[in-house]
């Protein structure tokens, strides 16, 4: 069946501009951003094999463009709208308030970012931009791949501080192995900044090593940098 054939108030686009978006089903929405089916197969169909291909729907948000372009009738430019309606979903959801969040502790610390690190392989190092209050001003991803000391400069991380005016720096980084005690190359990058910090008078407020379920916090093991 073709979706003209389909009564027009159960077709996927006009259902979300009439019942509103809560009341689409995930295949449905699917259905909206692909647009249009291939032949023998409709465009319903196709965005249930593209989710037949998922364990869960949370697979969606790590889901890469050569196995969306696996399934046929996804070519590059289905699979750019689809990515880009992903990534524009995470954007908004790190984004929300987020002038209003207060990382007081490393509990909240974590708690705020570790939507970022989920189901990533490789490692991501944040920098976090806290006002007098610790109050967030803006993040910035400064690197991503195999850490070591020579892949962030320290002056990367000190100079988004000065364009915002933060009084504060938190850093965050992920251990995609799960093991989130610090190596020694991490030891010693933490007390570098905590040092360059001091001379610049914008503080090193806490660096949180992090996997999915737990984080370790220099700030509340400070024995670790003394």
């Amino acid at each position: 069946m073709k979706v003209k054939e389909i009564p027009e108030l159960e077709r996927p686009r006009e259902k979300l501009m009439h019942l509103g978006c809560e009341n689409v089903s995930t295949s449905e929405l699917l259905s909206i951003l692909l647009s249009s089916g291939v032949k023998d197969k409709n465009v319903m169909e196709l965005s249930f094999e593209l989710l037949a291909k998922l364990d869960s729907i949370h697979d969606l948000a790590i889901i890469g463009k050569d196995e969306l372009c696996s399934i046929k009738g996804i070519g590059e430019a289905k699979a750019a709208v689809i990515l880009a309606a992903i990534e524009l979903g995470k954007r908004i959801f790190l984004t929300k308030n987020e002038k209003k969040v207060k990382l007081n502790t490393a509990q909240d610390v974590f708690e705020y970012s570790k939507y970022l690190f989920q189901d990533k392989k490789q490692e991501l190092f944040y920098c976090f931009y806290v006002d007098q209050t610790r109050t967030l001003i803006t993040s910035k991803l400064l690197f991503k791949g195999t850490m070591d000391r020579s892949s962030v400069h320290p002056r990367e991380v000190f100079k988004e501080a000065y364009k915002v005016s933060a009084c504060g720096i938190i850093c965050v980084h992920n251990h995609p192995s799960g093991n989130v005690m610090p190596s020694g190359k991490d030891i010693e990058f933490t007390k570098d900044l905590i040092k360059i910090g001091k001379l610049q008078g914008v503080y090193i407020l806490d660096h949180l090593i992090v996997s999915e379920h737990k984080y370790y916090s220099f700030g509340e093991n400070s024995n670790r940098c003394s």
